[in-house]
C-alpha cells in the first residue's frame, strides 16, 4: 500500500460527506460500532475512561453524520455543564431560578435560530408585508473571520438531532433545579450523557434522572440481556429496511410527492401506508438504539408501545414517542397548570402543549395543524366519554346532517371527507345505542375496543396527511409546499373516484398492500405474544442467534434500494 493510498484511506475515514451520513443501516456504521465495542470491552471496567471514550466516539459519530455542526453539540454540552454546576452550587431560590431561566432560554434560542428562522421570518413578512430574507450569520461571520467564501450565508441548515439534545439539556437543568439529580461534576461524564451516540440524532429523549445514575454504574450484561439486545437490533433493521424503506420508495413517496398524478384511492392508501411506514421507521431506529446501548450496559427508555392499538387520541400519545410526550407533559403541560385549574384551563393547556409539540416536529403551519388536530382529538374524547349514549347519537347525527347539507349546497372535497367521516361515526354510535336498548348491561367489550381502535387509527392517519406533507422539505419553502401538497391530497381523496381502476391499482401495488397488511397484523398481535418470542429468542444458543442474525441481515438487505433512506426523525 502506497503512502497516497494510506492518505486516501484516512481521508475517507475522517472526512464528512453530506451525501452519505453515518446511518444505522449502513455497513460503515456497524464497522464503526465493532471498533467502538472492541475498545469499549477493554475499558468498560474503568468508569471515567469508559465514559470519556464513549463521549469522544459519540462526537466522531455526530461529525460523520452532521459535519461541522458537531461544534454546536460541543458548545451546547459545555454550556449545559456550566449552568448545571451553577444551579447546583447555589442555595437561594431566586438565583437558582435565574440561572435555570437563562439556561433554558439560551437553549431554545439556539434551537429557534437553526430550526425556526424561516418560519418566523415568513410569519413576520406575511403579517407586516415586509420582504426580509434569512441570513446565516454564523456562516457570514466565519467567512469574514477566515476571509473566504467557504460557507453559504444565504441558507441556514438544520443540524441533525438538535431538537433531541436540546431537550435533553433542558431536562438536565430542570432536574438539577428540582434536585432530582445532583449536577454532574465531570465534563466528560456530562458530555457522554449529552452525546451518547445510539440515541443522539433521533432519540429517544433521555431524561437526566433516568440516565445520569447509569453514568456511575459498573458494566453489566447477562446472557439474557445480550440476546434481547440482539433481538432489538434485528427487529429494528427489519422494520426500517423491509417495512419503512420498501413502502416509502415503492408507493408512499411516489404518491405524496405528486398527489395530483394519482387517483383518490391511491392518495387515501398512501396516507394509511405512511402511518405504518413512519411507525416502522421511527420505532425501528429506537429498537436499534436500545439494542446497541444495551450491549454496552446502558438502558434507554421504551419509546413505543404498540401505538396503533390505542383506543383514543390520549391513549395514542401515551404509546407514541413516549419520551417526547412525557417530556412535554412534565416540562410544559404540568407547569402550565395541567388539569389542576378546571376543565376550560385544562383544555387550553392541552391544546397549547399539542400545538408546541407539533411545532417541535417542524417549522411549518402543517405541523401546527397536525398538532392542533391531535389536541382536538384528545379534548373531544374527554368530552365524549362523559356524554350519555343518546346525546352521542344526536350529536353525531347533527354533525353528519350538517356536513351533508353543506356539501350539497357548496360541494367541496373537504366537506365530502367530513360527510363520510361523520357518517361512519354516526353509524357506529347509532348501532351501539340500539344494541344497548335491546340488550342492557351486556356490552360486547372486544367489539367496542376494536371499533375504538379502528376509529383512532383512521383519525391519526388523516392527521398524518399534514405531517407527511410538511416533511422532507427545504425550510425556506416548507410552508408553501406543505400546504399545497396537503391541499392537493384533500382534493384527490374527497373528489370523484375512478372506482373501475381500484382492482388494477390493488394488483399493481399488491406487494405493497400485502406488506402493509402483514405489518399491521404483526403490530396488532397481543403484547404477551411479542414478549414470549422476544424472550425465547434471547435464550437460544449463541450459535443459533448468530445464524438467525445472518439470515435476517441477508433478508433485510435484499430490500435495500440504490440509496439508503435516512431516518424520518433525523430532520426533527
Amino acid at each position: 500500500m502506497t503512502l497516497e493510498n494510506i492518505k486516501s484511506f484516512f481521508y475517507i475515514i475522517f472526512s464528512f460527506d453530506e451525501r452519505y451520513p453515518l446511518l444505522f443501516t449502513q455497513f460503515y456504521f456497524w464497522a464503526f460500532f465493532a471498533i467502538v465495542f472492541a475498545i469499549f470491552s477493554l475499558v468498560h471496567s474503568r468508569r471515567l475512561l469508559r465514559n470519556a471514550f464513549l463521549f469522544f466516539a459519540s462526537l466522531f459519530f455526530y461529525y460523520k453524520t452532521s459535519g461541522l455542526f458537531v461544534l454546536i453539540l460541543i458548545l451546547s454540552t459545555l454550556y449545559g455543564f456550566y449552568i448545571g454546576k451553577r444551579i447546583g452550587k447555589l442555595e437561594k431560590k431566586r438565583p437558582r431560578k435565574t440561572y435555570l431561566v437563562i439556561g433554558v432560554v439560551v437553549n431554545l434560542l439556539v434551537l429557534c435560530y437553526f430550526k425556526y428562522a424561516y418560519f418566523f421570518t415568513d410569519v413576520y413578512n406575511n403579517l407586516f408585508h415586509t420582504d426580509y430574507e434569512v441570513i446565516n450569520y454564523l456562516a457570514k461571520w466565519a467567512n469574514d473571520w477566515g476571509n473566504s467564501t467557504r460557507f453559504d450565508a444565504s441558507k441556514i441548515l438544520l443540524p441533525v438531532g438538535i431538537s433531541f439534545y436540546t431537550f435533553q439539556n433542558i431536562s438536565y437543568l430542570v432536574d438539577v433545579y428540582r434536585k432530582r439529580v445532583e449536577p454532574v461534576s465531570n465534563i466528560l461524564d456530562f458530555g457522554f450523557y449529552t452525546a451518547f451516540f445510539p440515541q443522539l440524532v433521533a432519540g429517544p429523549i433521555i431524561r437526566a434522572n433516568q440516565f445520569i445514575p447509569q453514568l456511575y454504574k459498573k458494566f453489566s450484561l447477562s446472557r439474557k440481556q445480550f440476546g434481547i439486545a440482539v433481538f432489538w437490533i434485528l427487529n429494528g433493521l427489519l422494520k426500517k429496511l423491509i417495512l419503512s424503506d420498501y413502502l416509502a420508495v415503492n408507493f408512499v413517496d411516489r404518491v405524496i410527492d405528486n398527489p395530483i398524478l394519482f387517483t383518490g384511492f391511491e392518495n387515501l392508501m398512501a396516507i394509511f401506508v405512511y402511518s405504518l411506514q413512519v411507525y416502522a421507521d421511527f420505532s425501528g431506529y429506537t429498537d436499534i438504539a436500545i439494542g446497541v446501548a444495551m450491549l454496552m450496559g446502558f438502558y434507554l427508555p421504551i419509546n413505543f408501545n404498540s401505538p396503533y392499538k390505542a383506543t383514543n387520541c390520549g391513549d395514542f400519545w401515551r404509546r407514541w414517542h413516549i419520551s417526547l410526550s412525557t417530556w412535554l407533559k412534565d416540562y410544559l403541560y404540568i407547569p402550565l397548570g395541567g388539569s389542576r385549574k378546571g376543565k376550560f384551563r385544562t383544555h387550553i393547556n392541552l391544546m397549547t402543549t399539542m400545538l408546541l409539540g407539533g411545532l417541535w416536529h417542524g417549522a411549518s403551519w402543517n405541523f401546527m395543524i397536525w398538532g392542533g388536530l391531535n389536541g382536538c382529538g384528545i379534548i373531544i374524547f374527554k368530552i365524549w366519554r362523559n356524554m350519555k349514549k343518546y346525546a352521542r347519537t344526536i350529536l353525531t347525527f347533527t354533525l353528519f346532517a350538517g356536513f351533508s347539507t353543506f356539501n350539497i349546497l357548496f360541494p367541496h372535497p373537504a366537506l365530502m371527507i367530513g360527510t363520510v367521516w361523520t357518517g361512519v361515526i354516526f353509524f357506529g354510535t347509532f348501532i351501539d345505542q340500539i344494541y344497548s336498548l335491546i340488550i342492557k348491561n351486556k356490552p360486547v367489550k372486544w367489539l367496542n375496543r376494536a371499533w375504538s381502535i379502528l376509529l383512532t387509527f383512521v383519525f391519526i392517519t388523516f392527521t398524518r396527511l399534514f405531517f407527511r406533507s410538511g416533511s422532507n422539505l427545504d425550510p425556506a419553502e416548507a410552508n408553501r409546499m406543505a400546504w399545497e401538497t396537503a391541499q392537493n391530497m384533500v382534493m384527490r381523496i374527497g373528489g370523484k373516484w375512478q372506482l373501475d381502476l381500484i382492482p388494477q391499482i390493488l394488483y399493481e401495488y399488491r406487494f405493497v398492500f400485502i406488506l402493509f397488511l402483514v405489518g399491521m397484523i404483526i403490530h396488532w398481535l397481543p403484547t404477551r405474544w411479542k414478549r414470549w418470542y422476544r424472550l425465547n429468542f434471547a435464550m437460544l444458543p449463541i450459535w443459533l442467534i448468530a445464524a438467525i442474525s445472518i439470515a435476517v441481515i441477508f433478508l433485510s438487505y435484499q430490500f435495500v434500494t440504490a440509496d439508503l433512506q435516512p431516518f424520518i426523525y433525523f430532520q426533527f
